[in-house]
C-alpha cells in the first residue's frame, strides 16, 4: 500500500508541474488590421550597408553553468524547561551544480546532487543527518524538435560511515562506496527545455558495489563486491515557479531489473520547495523517498526542512 500511494504522489506532482509547462507552452500570434507595403529594394540596401561582422559577445554560447551553495541550519535550547527537552545544533550543506553544453544538434546536461548534515544532541553526541553524492550525465543528439536519442549515466553513493542507533550496540550500515551505484545505457529523451526533460532508456546497465565488509548486503552475493543488473530505467526532471517565490523541484528516477525479480521497481524520487525570502535567505524543504527491496523492504523517507543561507553562481 506504501508502494502503491508513493506511487500515486509522484504522478500527481510530475502532472501538476506538466500542466503548468504545457500552459505556458500555447503560442499567441496577432494579425495587424491594416495592410503593410514592404519596399524589398530599400530594405536590401539598408542590410548591406548596416551589415557588421559578429561580435564575439553576439557569438552562442557553448556552456552554461548554473551552482547553488546552501546551508541548512536548526538550533533549539531549554533552561530549566519543566515538560524537558534536550539541547540540538544540526547543520546541512548541500550544492547543486548544473553545467550544459548545447551546439548545433547535440545536447549535453550534466547535474551534480551533494549534500552532508551533522547534528549534536546533547547526551547522544554527534550524528549524520545527510550524506548523498549523485552525478547524472544526460548525451542528446536531436531528431525532431523535442526528441533526441540519448545515453545517460547515473552515479551516487554517500561519503561517510552510515549506524543504525536503534540497535544495541550500534551498527555499521553503510560506508564510502558501500553501496554505491551506477547505471547507464541508450535511450530516448524527450526535451522541453532546461527544466523539464523525461528520459526512457529500455536496455539499462546497472552495477552495485560493495566492501568485504559488506558483502551479502545490497542485492549483491556472498563473498562478492558487485552485482550486475540489465533493465529499464526511465528518469524525469523537472522544475517549476508554481508560485511568486515559490519554485518546485521533481525528480525522479524509476527502474526494473530483467534478470531479478522485474516486478519489484525501483523508486527513487526527490521532491524540493524553495521559498524565496532574499536574494541570499530561503526557506528550504526537501523530501526524498526510496523504495529498493535490496536495501530495505520498507518505504525509506527522509525529510529536511530549515531557514538556508544560499549563494548562487552562474556562467553563461
Amino acid at each position: 500500500m506504501k508502494k502503491l500511494l508513493l506511487t500515486l504522489f509522484v504522478c500527481c506532482s510530475f502532472t501538476i508541474v506538466s500542466q503548468e509547462t504545457q500552459k505556458d507552452s500555447i503560442p499567441t500570434l496577432k494579425l495587424a488590421s491594416n495592410p503593410i507595403k514592404i519596399d524589398i529594394a530599400s530594405i536590401v540596401l539598408n542590410d548591406s550597408i548596416s551589415a557588421k561582422p559578429l561580435k564575439k559577445k553576439d557569438v552562442p554560447k557553448k556552456w552554461t553553468v548554473i551552482g547553488k551553495y546552501t546551508f541548512l541550519f536548526n538550533q533549539s535550547s531549554f533552561s530549566n524547561w519543566a515538560a524537558g527537552g534536550n539541547n540540538t545544533v544540526a547543520g546541512n550543506m548541500s550544492l547543486g551544480y548544473d553545467f550544459n553544453y548545447k551546439k548545433n544538434k547535440w545536447n549535453w546536461d550534466n547535474k551534480i546532487i551533494t549534500a552532508y548534515g551533522l547534528s549534536y544532541v546533547d547526551g547522544q553526541g554527534v550524528r549524520k543527518t545527510d550524506d548523498q553524492f549523485e552525478y547524472n550525465s544526460l548525451l542528446g543528439l536531436k531528431t525532431s524538435k523535442l526528441w533526441f536519442f540519448s545515453f545517460f549515466s547515473n552515479f551516487k553513493t554517500q561519503y561517510s560511515r552510515g549506524y543504525d542507533y536503534k540497535q544495541t550496540p550500534v551498527v555499521s550500515v553503510s560506508d564510502f562506496f558501500s553501496p554505491a551505484y551506477w547505471s547507464f545505457g541508450p535511450g530516448m529523451l524527450w526535451k522541453k527545455n532546461d527544466d523539464a526533460r523525461i528520459n526512457i532508456a529500455p536496455a539499462t546497465a546497472r552495477y552495485t558495489f560493495v566492501s568485504d565488509e559488506f558483502s551479502g548486503k545490497y542485492g549483491v552475493a556472498e563473498n562478492r563486491n558487485t552485482k550486475f543488473g540489465l533493465g529499464f530505467n526511465l528518469s524525469a526532471y523537472f522544475k517549476r515557479e508554481i508560485m511568486e517565490d515559490v519554485t518546485m523541484e521533481s525528480i525522479v528516477a524509476l527502474y526494473s531489473d530483467y534478470l531479478s525479480n522485474p516486478q519489484n521497481i525501483d523508486i527513487d524520487y526527490q521532491l524540493n520547495f524553495f521559498v524565496k525570502i532574499n536574494k541570499n535567505l530561503s526557506t528550504n524543504l526537501g523530501l526524498h523517498a526510496l523504495v529498493d527491496d535490496d536495501s530495505s523492504k520498507n518505504v525509506q523517507l527522509k525529510e529536511v526542512f530549515g531557514l538556508g543561507l544560499n549563494y548562487i553562481f552562474h556562467k553563461t
